[in-house]
């Protein structure tokens, strides 16, 4: 993540309102917009939570689904995280799945990114993450929505 703090949203106890997110993302605002109407197409419920690390509220993309034994889980696709002019959306991804993503129909800057994207922590996964100031990058993002959903169930 970017220089953190430079992060928005940063009052604990006032969850973010569509007024909040419109003054603080400006003109990304309408991006940020179509990717929540786009959750319910892609079945994603997202839910803002405060992140005491960062000290700042972020929003996850969570995702709901039952298993070939009828077990209810969840698992978040997304992180989405607020500064001033534009957001940010990071797409987690286990490193075994580098491979089969980049296979994915995605255009060519995303593609450099997973390709570029290093291994965060003892875990190996890695981020693709979006710098989001218009709704152009988000058919990509869609689409590595899509791929977690299926690749990591």
């Amino acid at each position: 993540m970017e220089n953190s703090s430079n992060l928005q949203l940063r009052e604990p106890i006032i969850k973010p309102s569509a007024q909040a997110l419109e003054q603080a993302l400006g003109a990304s605002y309408n991006a940020y917009q179509a990717l929540q109407e786009a959750s319910h197409r892609l079945l994603i419920q997202p839910e803002w939570q405060w992140y005491t690390p960062y000290k700042a509220w972020f929003q996850r993309g969570q995702y709901h689904y039952e298993t070939a034994r009828g077990t209810k889980k969840e698992k978040t696709l997304y992180w989405l995280y607020v500064f001033q002019g534009y957001f940010n959306i990071a797409v987690w991804f286990k490193e075994k799945n580098r491979t089969e993503i980049l296979k994915a129909d995605i255009k060519e800057p995303t593609r450099e990114l997973i390709m570029s994207a290093k291994t965060m922590g003892k875990l190996p996964t890695f981020p693709v993450e979006f710098t989001v100031t218009t709704t152009e990058p988000l058919d990509d993002i869609y689409t590595l929505i899509e791929c977690k959903k299926l690749l990591e169930k």
